[in-house]
């Protein structure tokens, strides 16, 4: 017994010497960072939104630290794959994960085995968040958001709404729409926003929860028509366009959001540096200015504040999965 005592002791007396050390080695790690140019893996295709917003503070990050910041975008299983790839990378901050919601957040409940744990990869910062969209293809014969609904109740079933994958929010955002009107539709998952956005305008299919940065400058080219606004109040660039609380469906709000997250056990430090850099790129007013066109909010937080903004949010969209009893994926 006393063996044990004496050993407790020492264990104990030899933790406060070992998180030194590990906080000595983040700290190590981290000065020489980075000595060479660091990879973003985006895992949904070009031409959306995190893919956008990736590639202005990429540019910004490169002059903040001296080193290139190469975009390249590994693409399928709503981010999965992208997200895989950097999971099993060396943590040592040369790559990280630029992504929607659904890889960090809902995609565990959506298939059925994931070759990695989105808990444990490192969130860097939050890029921006988007609103989302009730956006129609060109020609479809409602003119409005009540036309809508009511051209939705009396063909139940008809409607086949695009998405950017299964569990991304678009997707969620159609089936919290079903939940909230009763309206059941049905869902076309695609490889991210552009091939899904490029099927809505061909009319191939009738609908998207879409985020604005993307169908803005479609519906002012009426190339397709935003019907409606998933955020509280109206928004300044689109003041005519009422959201979907003021149309009747109740406490209904959703919006989109990007994030950067490097591989699990990435040094504290080394991170802190990524999000100190971000922060400040984020905090350019020329970058500010790109992404308020885009209509993207710049966000930025802190490591634990985005840690927090990602729990919370993985919370909410799992009431929907269950509520929706949306199965999971082979």
């Amino acid at each position: 017994m006393l063996k044990y005592a004496t050993l407790l002791v020492a264990l104990l007396l030899a933790a406060p010497a070992f998180a030194q050390a590990s906080q000595q080695a983040s700290q190590d790690a981290a000065a020489g960072y980075p000595s060479r140019p660091i990879k973003i893996i985006v895992c949904v295709p070009a031409g959306g939104g995190v893919d956008t917003v990736t590639r202005i503070v990429a540019d910004g990050l490169s002059r903040r630290l001296g080193q290139p910041v190469v975009v390249e975008n590994r693409t399928g299983q709503a981010g999965n794959i992208g997200a895989e790839f950097v999971y099993d990378a060396a943590p040592d901050g040369y790559t990280l994960l630029a992504s929607q919601p659904a890889p960090l957040t809902v995609n565990v409940l959506l298939y059925k085995k994931l070759n990695f744990d989105p808990t444990k990869f490192e969130p860097v910062a939050i890029l921006s968040s988007i609103p989302n969209t009730l956006t129609v293809r060109p020609d479809f014969p409602a003119k409005n958001i009540q036309e809508f609904l009511a051209y939705a109740r009396a063909h139940p079933g008809t409607l086949n709404y695009a998405s950017q994958g299964i569990g991304t929010t678009s997707h969620l955002t159609a089936e919290l729409f079903s939940s909230r009107t009763g309206i059941k539709m049905v869902h076309v998952p695609y490889r991210g926003t552009a091939p899904a956005i490029n099927d809505l305008i061909a009319s191939h299919v009738d609908l998207m929860f879409s985020e604005l940065a993307s169908a803005i400058r479609l519906h002012q080219a009426g190339r397709a028509r935003i019907l409606a606004v998933t955020t509280r109040q109206r928004n300044p660039l689109l003041p005519d366009i009422p959201t979907l609380i003021e149309a009747g469906v109740p406490d209904f709000e959703s919006d989109t959001w990007n994030a950067i997250s490097a591989p699990p056990k990435t040094p504290p430090a080394i991170v802190a540096k990524l999000n100190a850099a971000i922060v400040e790129v984020l905090e350019m007013p020329e970058v500010r200015e790109k992404l308020q066109k885009l209509t993207m909010t710049p966000e930025g937080m802190t490591p634990a504040q985005a840690a927090a903004f990602i729990k919370a949010d993985t919370e909410r969209w799992a009431g929907v999965i269950k509520a929706a009893n949306i199965q999971p994926l082979e």
